[in-house]
């Protein structure tokens, strides 16, 4: 594996470990909206889909690593239409990131130990669990857009690298018989010269 394909291969990992909290995440949303009978908002709609299939495509090109090197430019081609979908998605759910999705909250406490009482004022941290949720998966989304530019150069430069590779010499080989008539051969393929032999 050269460089180019390691340096892929651990990216498209690390593609698989961000998009699947974001598909987790926002499924958690379409079922709720579907509990309700309700239809799921376009902010969270299209970022759910464009996360499943962008999931499914890093995994299939990582598992069939081997086959897809040799379509490095197919693979960089899709790599930008996830890209520019995820953009998208990004857009679209926007909104979210001027949300703050959590405070302080005081709280007064008191603890009666027998003859001992202990009371006073202390903080507690609210979380917005939907709105914490939505948020991450908004700020993982922009680093998938970030790695899916970096999986875009590697799987052309695995193309490129494999082509080189690839390239066969089709050569043909000739042989002369004692009356002088030169016959060829089917064309084969092979990395060596082509051989003549002369019959006496």
């Amino acid at each position: 594996m050269s460089f180019a394909g390691f340096f892929f291969v651990s990216w498209r990992i690390f593609q698989i470990l961000t998009l699947i909290p974001i598909v987790g995440m926002l499924s958690w949303f379409v079922h709720e909206y579907t509990e309700l009978n309700s239809l799921t908002p376009n902010s969270i709609l299209v970022l759910f889909i464009v996360s499943v299939l962008a999931l499914a495509w890093t995994v299939g090109t990582l598992f069939l690593y081997a086959r897809a090197r040799h379509s490095g430019k197919f693979v960089a081609f899709v790599d930008l239409l996830f890209l520019g979908a995820l953009i998208a998605g990004v857009v679209e759910l926007r909104s979210i990131a001027k949300a703050d999705c959590s405070n302080f909250r005081e709280n007064r406490f008191y603890f009666s130990l027998g003859s001992l009482a202990v009371q006073g004022t202390g903080y507690h941290l609210d979380v917005n669990r939907s709105c914490a949720m939505l948020k991450a998966s908004w700020a993982l989304a922009i680093i998938d857009i970030l790695t899916f530019f970096v999986t875009f150069f590697l799987a052309l430069m695995v193309h490129h690298h494999y082509k080189d590779r690839d390239h066969v010499v089709v050569k043909r080989e000739t042989h002369v018989s004692r009356h002088g008539h030169r016959s060829s051969r089917s064309p084969r393929r092979s990395h060596h010269s082509s051989r003549r032999s002369y019959h006496v």
